[in-house]
Protein backbone atom coordinates (compact mmCIF):
# COMPACT_ATOMS: atom_id res chain seq x y z
CA UNK A 1 0.00 0.00 0.00
CA UNK A 2 1.76 3.32 -1.07
CA UNK A 3 1.17 6.02 1.32
CA UNK A 4 0.33 9.55 0.06
CA UNK A 5 3.43 12.00 -0.05
CA UNK A 6 2.65 14.38 2.34
CA UNK A 7 3.03 12.21 4.80
CA UNK A 8 5.70 10.83 3.59
CA UNK A 9 7.52 14.21 4.16
CA UNK A 10 6.77 14.21 8.04
CA UNK A 11 10.11 14.46 9.58
CA UNK A 12 9.97 11.29 12.15
CA UNK A 13 10.18 12.17 15.66
CA UNK A 14 13.17 12.34 17.63
CA UNK A 15 11.69 11.77 20.98
CA UNK A 16 10.26 8.46 20.03
CA UNK A 17 13.09 6.72 20.02
CA UNK A 18 14.00 8.01 23.43
CA UNK A 19 10.99 7.16 24.71
CA UNK A 20 10.70 3.99 23.58
CA UNK A 21 13.13 3.21 25.14
CA UNK A 22 12.09 4.76 28.55
CA UNK A 23 9.16 2.75 28.98
CA UNK A 24 11.52 0.16 28.27
CA UNK A 25 14.04 0.29 31.49
CA UNK A 26 10.46 1.10 33.60
CA UNK A 27 8.99 -1.88 32.43
CA UNK A 28 12.03 -3.75 33.65
CA UNK A 29 11.69 -2.33 36.71
CA UNK A 30 14.01 0.46 36.58
CA UNK A 31 13.62 3.72 38.41
CA UNK A 32 13.66 6.02 35.35
CA UNK A 33 13.42 9.91 36.17
CA UNK A 34 11.44 11.39 32.78
CA UNK A 35 12.08 15.16 32.08
CA UNK A 36 10.29 15.33 29.27
CA UNK A 37 6.55 16.48 30.29
CA UNK A 38 4.86 19.10 28.25
CA UNK A 39 1.99 19.26 30.45
CA UNK A 40 1.44 20.44 34.15
CA UNK A 41 2.13 18.01 37.08
CA UNK A 42 -1.11 19.06 38.39
CA UNK A 43 -5.08 18.02 38.56
CA UNK A 44 -7.58 19.91 36.63
CA UNK A 45 -9.36 22.13 39.30
CA UNK A 46 -11.84 20.41 41.08
CA UNK A 47 -14.84 23.22 40.21
CA UNK A 48 -13.83 22.56 36.54
CA UNK A 49 -14.06 19.07 37.38
CA UNK A 50 -17.31 19.21 38.88
CA UNK A 51 -19.03 21.58 35.95
CA UNK A 52 -17.74 19.19 33.55
CA UNK A 53 -19.97 16.29 35.83
CA UNK A 54 -22.94 18.43 36.39
CA UNK A 55 -23.15 19.20 32.56
CA UNK A 56 -23.06 15.30 31.55
CA UNK A 57 -25.75 15.29 34.12
CA UNK A 58 -27.99 17.94 32.51
CA UNK A 59 -27.58 15.75 29.40
CA UNK A 60 -25.41 18.12 27.77
CA UNK A 61 -23.90 14.90 25.77
CA UNK A 62 -24.61 16.12 22.45
CA UNK A 63 -22.86 17.55 19.57
CA UNK A 64 -22.74 21.70 19.65
CA UNK A 65 -21.94 23.73 16.92
CA UNK A 66 -18.58 23.13 14.80
CA UNK A 67 -16.79 26.57 16.26
CA UNK A 68 -17.63 25.68 20.12
CA UNK A 69 -20.32 26.67 22.32
CA UNK A 70 -21.54 30.14 21.78
CA UNK A 71 -21.34 30.23 25.63
CA UNK A 72 -17.46 29.38 25.01
CA UNK A 73 -17.05 31.74 22.89
CA UNK A 74 -18.59 34.31 25.11
CA UNK A 75 -16.17 33.50 27.77
CA UNK A 76 -13.39 33.60 25.57
CA UNK A 77 -14.19 36.78 23.95
CA UNK A 78 -14.28 38.19 27.84
CA UNK A 79 -11.22 37.00 28.84
CA UNK A 80 -9.37 38.71 25.62
CA UNK A 81 -11.42 42.39 26.77
CA UNK A 82 -9.88 41.30 30.29
CA UNK A 83 -6.86 40.31 30.03
CA UNK A 84 -5.45 42.02 27.14
CA UNK A 85 -8.31 44.49 26.12
CA UNK A 86 -8.69 43.12 23.29
CA UNK A 87 -12.33 43.10 21.32
CA UNK A 88 -13.35 39.68 19.13
CA UNK A 89 -16.94 39.03 18.26
CA UNK A 90 -18.60 35.60 18.48
CA UNK A 91 -17.80 35.60 14.39
CA UNK A 92 -13.54 35.76 15.05
CA UNK A 93 -13.63 32.74 17.05
CA UNK A 94 -13.60 29.35 16.72
CA UNK A 95 -12.92 26.60 19.20
CA UNK A 96 -10.97 23.71 18.56
CA UNK A 97 -10.07 19.71 19.95
CA UNK A 98 -6.80 21.76 21.38
CA UNK A 99 -4.66 24.37 20.31
CA UNK A 100 -2.42 22.22 18.42
CA UNK A 101 -5.71 21.15 16.32
CA UNK A 102 -6.56 25.03 15.91
CA UNK A 103 -3.23 25.22 14.40
CA UNK A 104 -3.41 22.82 12.01
CA UNK A 105 -6.38 24.03 10.66
CA UNK A 106 -5.31 26.94 10.67
CA UNK A 107 -2.58 26.16 8.29
CA UNK A 108 -4.81 23.78 6.16
CA UNK A 109 -6.89 27.51 5.08
CA UNK A 110 -4.31 29.49 4.55
CA UNK A 111 -1.78 27.88 2.72
CA UNK A 112 -0.91 26.71 -0.83
CA UNK A 113 1.60 24.94 -2.13
CA UNK A 114 5.04 26.60 -1.70
CA UNK A 115 3.32 29.43 0.33
CA UNK A 116 6.13 29.99 3.19
CA UNK A 117 5.82 30.11 6.70
CA UNK A 118 8.64 31.87 8.75
CA UNK A 119 9.00 29.37 12.17
CA UNK A 120 11.63 31.02 14.72
CA UNK A 121 14.26 28.30 15.77
CA UNK A 122 14.02 26.88 18.20
CA UNK A 123 10.86 26.11 17.55
CA UNK A 124 7.61 23.42 18.55
CA UNK A 125 8.12 20.45 16.76
CA UNK A 126 4.68 20.49 15.48
CA UNK A 127 5.22 23.68 13.48
CA UNK A 128 7.52 22.46 10.85
CA UNK A 129 5.28 19.03 10.20
CA UNK A 130 2.28 21.05 9.73
CA UNK A 131 3.08 23.42 7.37
CA UNK A 132 4.40 20.82 4.98
CA UNK A 133 1.12 19.25 5.50
CA UNK A 134 -0.73 22.08 4.22
CA UNK A 135 1.69 22.25 1.32
CA UNK A 136 3.72 24.62 2.55
CA UNK A 137 7.52 25.63 3.04
CA UNK A 138 9.25 25.94 6.58
CA UNK A 139 11.80 28.70 6.45
CA UNK A 140 14.03 28.80 9.76
CA UNK A 141 15.36 31.91 10.89
CA UNK A 142 17.48 31.21 14.19
CA UNK A 143 16.80 32.79 17.70
CA UNK A 144 20.23 33.42 18.77
CA UNK A 145 21.14 31.99 22.39
CA UNK A 146 22.36 35.57 23.03
CA UNK A 147 19.58 37.08 22.62
CA UNK A 148 17.35 34.81 24.28
CA UNK A 149 16.40 32.71 21.38
CA UNK A 150 14.08 35.38 20.39
CA UNK A 151 14.62 36.43 16.36
CA UNK A 152 15.49 40.26 15.52
CA UNK A 153 13.28 42.28 12.84
CA UNK A 154 16.65 42.40 10.81
CA UNK A 155 16.76 38.95 10.75
CA UNK A 156 12.93 38.62 9.72
CA UNK A 157 13.52 41.41 6.94
CA UNK A 158 16.10 38.93 5.44
CA UNK A 159 13.97 36.16 5.49
CA UNK A 160 10.97 37.40 3.67
CA UNK A 161 10.33 36.64 0.27
CA UNK A 162 7.53 36.81 -2.49
CA UNK A 163 6.24 33.61 -1.03
CA UNK A 164 6.14 34.70 2.48
CA UNK A 165 2.66 34.30 3.85
CA UNK A 166 2.76 33.68 7.81
CA UNK A 167 5.05 33.87 10.77
CA UNK A 168 5.02 32.07 14.08
CA UNK A 169 5.82 33.39 17.11
CA UNK A 170 5.05 31.77 20.37
CA UNK A 171 5.61 33.96 23.28
CA UNK A 172 6.43 32.87 26.18
CA UNK A 173 8.43 29.58 24.12
CA UNK A 174 8.26 26.02 24.17
CA UNK A 175 11.31 24.59 24.08
CA UNK A 176 13.15 28.02 25.05
CA UNK A 177 10.82 29.79 27.82
CA UNK A 178 11.95 33.07 26.33
CA UNK A 179 9.42 36.03 26.03
CA UNK A 180 8.93 38.63 23.88
CA UNK A 181 8.26 42.32 25.15
CA UNK A 182 6.43 44.80 23.99
CA UNK A 183 8.57 46.85 21.84
CA UNK A 184 10.51 43.67 20.51
CA UNK A 185 6.76 42.45 19.44
CA UNK A 186 6.13 46.57 17.71
CA UNK A 187 9.30 45.75 15.62
CA UNK A 188 8.41 42.80 14.42
CA UNK A 189 4.78 43.64 13.78
CA UNK A 190 6.28 46.48 11.44
CA UNK A 191 7.66 44.15 9.20
CA UNK A 192 5.14 41.97 9.32
CA UNK A 193 2.65 44.93 8.25
CA UNK A 194 5.44 46.67 5.77
CA UNK A 195 5.25 43.19 3.60
CA UNK A 196 1.50 41.66 4.34
CA UNK A 197 2.45 38.70 6.72
CA UNK A 198 -0.34 37.34 8.30
CA UNK A 199 1.09 36.94 12.25
CA UNK A 200 0.18 33.23 13.90
CA UNK A 201 0.55 34.15 17.94
CA UNK A 202 1.16 31.30 19.98
CA UNK A 203 0.15 32.07 23.50
CA UNK A 204 -0.62 29.09 25.03
CA UNK A 205 1.96 29.70 28.10
CA UNK A 206 0.63 32.68 28.89
CA UNK A 207 -0.35 32.72 32.13
CA UNK A 208 3.13 30.83 33.15
CA UNK A 209 5.18 33.76 33.69
CA UNK A 210 7.91 34.55 35.92
CA UNK A 211 10.27 37.10 37.68
CA UNK A 212 7.73 39.72 37.35
CA UNK A 213 7.66 40.15 33.79
CA UNK A 214 4.59 40.68 31.70
CA UNK A 215 3.05 38.85 28.91
CA UNK A 216 1.47 41.16 25.96
CA UNK A 217 0.35 39.94 22.86
CA UNK A 218 1.37 41.48 19.36
CA UNK A 219 -2.31 41.54 18.89
CA UNK A 220 -2.97 44.45 21.66
CA UNK A 221 -0.45 47.25 20.19
CA UNK A 222 -2.45 48.23 17.33
CA UNK A 223 -6.06 48.23 16.00
CA UNK A 224 -3.32 47.23 12.38
CA UNK A 225 -1.52 44.23 14.21
CA UNK A 226 -4.94 42.90 15.74
CA UNK A 227 -6.20 42.81 12.02
CA UNK A 228 -2.99 41.13 10.95
CA UNK A 229 -2.82 38.39 14.23
CA UNK A 230 -4.52 35.09 14.68
CA UNK A 231 -3.79 34.28 18.44
CA UNK A 232 -3.75 30.69 19.40
CA UNK A 233 -4.40 29.96 23.20
CA UNK A 234 -6.06 27.23 25.21
CA UNK A 235 -7.01 25.88 28.38
CA UNK A 236 -4.38 22.85 28.51
CA UNK A 237 -1.63 24.65 30.16
CA UNK A 238 -3.29 27.52 32.55
CA UNK A 239 -5.28 25.63 33.71
CA UNK A 240 -3.93 21.37 33.87
CA UNK A 241 -6.65 20.57 31.30
CA UNK A 242 -3.90 18.78 28.33
CA UNK A 243 -5.99 16.08 28.46
CA UNK A 244 -9.58 17.57 27.98
CA UNK A 245 -8.62 18.96 24.51
CA UNK A 246 -9.42 22.89 24.06
CA UNK A 247 -8.26 25.56 22.47
CA UNK A 248 -9.08 28.44 20.00
CA UNK A 249 -8.18 30.54 17.42
CA UNK A 250 -9.19 34.28 17.64
CA UNK A 251 -8.66 36.77 14.28
CA UNK A 252 -9.63 38.24 11.22
CA UNK A 253 -13.44 36.17 10.04
CA UNK A 254 -12.87 35.59 7.23
CA UNK A 255 -10.46 33.43 8.02
CA UNK A 256 -11.96 32.32 11.46
CA UNK A 257 -14.81 30.66 9.61
CA UNK A 258 -12.92 28.94 7.01
CA UNK A 259 -11.24 27.07 10.22
CA UNK A 260 -14.81 26.69 11.18
CA UNK A 261 -16.42 24.99 8.13
CA UNK A 262 -13.03 23.02 7.68
CA UNK A 263 -13.67 21.16 11.50
CA UNK A 264 -17.39 20.41 10.34
CA UNK A 265 -15.31 18.69 7.92
CA UNK A 266 -13.32 16.70 10.63
CA UNK A 267 -13.75 17.20 14.13
CA UNK A 268 -17.32 18.10 14.12
CA UNK A 269 -17.52 19.72 16.84
CA UNK A 270 -14.70 20.09 20.57
CA UNK A 271 -15.76 17.70 22.95
CA UNK A 272 -19.18 18.92 24.27
CA UNK A 273 -18.32 18.28 27.83
CA UNK A 274 -14.59 19.83 27.62
CA UNK A 275 -15.95 22.97 26.69
CA UNK A 276 -18.63 22.95 29.48
CA UNK A 277 -15.30 22.26 31.55
CA UNK A 278 -13.48 25.36 29.64
CA UNK A 279 -16.11 27.94 30.39
CA UNK A 280 -15.45 27.22 33.84
CA UNK A 281 -12.30 27.16 33.96
CA UNK A 282 -12.57 31.20 32.64
CA UNK A 283 -15.78 31.91 34.35
CA UNK A 284 -15.06 30.98 38.15
CA UNK A 285 -11.63 30.82 40.22
CA UNK A 286 -8.41 31.67 39.56
CA UNK A 287 -6.66 31.23 42.01
CA UNK A 288 -5.52 27.26 41.33
CA UNK A 289 -3.76 28.92 38.25
CA UNK A 290 -1.99 31.44 39.72
CA UNK A 291 -1.12 28.51 42.76
CA UNK A 292 0.15 26.38 40.05
CA UNK A 293 1.88 29.36 38.67
CA UNK A 294 4.17 30.22 41.63
CA UNK A 295 4.65 26.30 42.14
CA UNK A 296 6.36 26.64 38.88
CA UNK A 297 8.12 29.81 39.61
CA UNK A 298 9.86 28.21 42.88
CA UNK A 299 10.91 25.24 41.04
CA UNK A 300 12.41 27.29 38.37
CA UNK A 301 14.42 29.07 40.97
CA UNK A 302 15.43 25.86 42.80
CA UNK A 303 16.88 23.68 39.70
CA UNK A 304 18.08 26.56 37.40
CA UNK A 305 20.90 27.46 40.08
CA UNK A 306 21.51 23.70 40.30
CA UNK A 307 21.58 23.07 36.95
CA UNK A 308 24.24 25.74 35.39
CA UNK A 309 26.00 24.21 38.30
CA UNK A 310 27.05 20.88 36.14
CA UNK A 311 30.17 21.14 33.77
CA UNK A 312 29.63 21.82 30.23
CA UNK A 313 26.14 23.03 31.32
CA UNK A 314 24.96 26.46 30.08
CA UNK A 315 21.67 27.95 30.29
CA UNK A 316 19.30 30.79 29.50
CA UNK A 317 17.08 31.34 32.37
CA UNK A 318 13.60 31.31 30.82
CA UNK A 319 11.08 33.47 31.52
CA UNK A 320 8.10 31.16 31.41
CA UNK A 321 6.52 27.59 30.27
CA UNK A 322 7.70 25.48 32.75
CA UNK A 323 11.28 24.30 30.80
CA UNK A 324 14.88 24.97 30.92
CA UNK A 325 16.67 24.38 27.34
CA UNK A 326 20.27 24.71 28.89
CA UNK A 327 23.15 24.07 25.63
CA UNK A 328 25.17 20.96 26.73
CA UNK A 329 27.79 21.28 23.35
CA UNK A 330 30.19 21.57 26.09
CA UNK A 331 29.35 18.92 28.40
CA UNK A 332 29.11 16.27 24.90
CA UNK A 333 32.65 17.50 24.07
CA UNK A 334 33.82 16.91 27.75
CA UNK A 335 32.36 13.19 27.92
CA UNK A 336 33.72 12.03 24.67
CA UNK A 337 30.38 11.49 22.58
CA UNK A 338 29.78 12.47 18.88
CA UNK A 339 26.56 14.43 19.42
CA UNK A 340 23.90 15.27 21.58
CA UNK A 341 21.56 13.01 20.59
CA UNK A 342 23.98 9.79 21.75
CA UNK A 343 24.55 11.52 24.85
CA UNK A 344 21.09 11.78 26.19
CA UNK A 345 20.60 7.99 24.58
CA UNK A 346 23.92 7.02 26.93
CA UNK A 347 22.36 9.26 30.01
CA UNK A 348 19.39 7.49 29.89
CA UNK A 349 21.12 4.05 29.36
CA UNK A 350 23.50 4.44 32.23
CA UNK A 351 21.59 7.13 34.79
CA UNK A 352 18.04 6.13 33.93
CA UNK A 353 17.24 9.80 32.94
CA UNK A 354 15.06 10.98 30.00
CA UNK A 355 15.42 14.10 28.39
CA UNK A 356 14.58 15.65 25.20
CA UNK A 357 17.24 16.18 22.63
CA UNK A 358 17.07 19.85 21.38
CA UNK A 359 17.62 18.12 17.26
CA UNK A 360 13.48 17.97 17.40
CA UNK A 361 13.27 21.55 18.06
CA UNK A 362 15.67 22.59 15.62
CA UNK A 363 18.67 22.81 18.12
CA UNK A 364 20.88 20.28 18.06
CA UNK A 365 23.04 21.99 20.83
CA UNK A 366 20.19 21.73 23.82
CA UNK A 367 18.75 19.55 25.54
CA UNK A 368 14.64 20.17 26.84
CA UNK A 369 14.53 19.40 30.79
CA UNK A 370 10.66 20.03 31.88
CA UNK A 371 10.42 21.04 35.44
CA UNK A 372 6.53 20.27 35.15
CA UNK A 373 7.46 17.54 37.76
CA UNK A 374 8.39 17.29 41.48
CA UNK A 375 11.08 19.11 42.60
CA UNK A 376 12.39 15.77 44.68
CA UNK A 377 12.84 14.25 41.32
CA UNK A 378 14.29 17.00 39.19
CA UNK A 379 17.01 17.35 41.80
CA UNK A 380 17.79 13.65 41.86
CA UNK A 381 17.95 13.70 37.98
CA UNK A 382 20.11 16.80 38.35
CA UNK A 383 22.50 13.92 40.87
CA UNK A 384 22.64 11.53 38.13
CA UNK A 385 23.34 14.05 35.28
CA UNK A 386 26.13 15.41 37.62
CA UNK A 387 27.44 12.03 38.32
CA UNK A 388 27.03 10.93 34.59
CA UNK A 389 29.36 13.93 33.66
CA UNK A 390 31.96 13.09 36.56
CA UNK A 391 31.65 9.52 35.19
CA UNK A 392 32.38 10.01 31.37
CA UNK A 393 34.91 13.04 32.21
CA UNK A 394 37.70 11.08 33.61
Amino acid sequence: MELANRVKALTPSTTLAITAKANALKAEGHNVIGLGAGEPDFNTPEHIIEAAYRAMKEGHTKYTASGGLPALKKVIAEKFKKDQNLDYSPQEIVVGTGAKQSLYSLFQVLLNDGDEVIIPTPYWVSYPEQVKLAGGVPVYVVGKEDNAFKITPAQLEEAVTGQTKAIVINSPSNPTGSLYNEEELRQIGEVCLKHNILIISDEIYEKLIYGGAQHTSIAQLSPELKEQTIIINGVSKSHSMTGWRIGYAAGNSTIIKAMTNLDSHSTSNPTTISQYGAIAAYEESQEPVEEMRNAFESRLNTVYEKLIQIPGFSCVKPKGAFYLFPNVKEAVRMTGFNSVDEWVAALLEEEKVALVPGSGFGSPDNVRLSYATSLEKFEEALERIARFMEKKSK
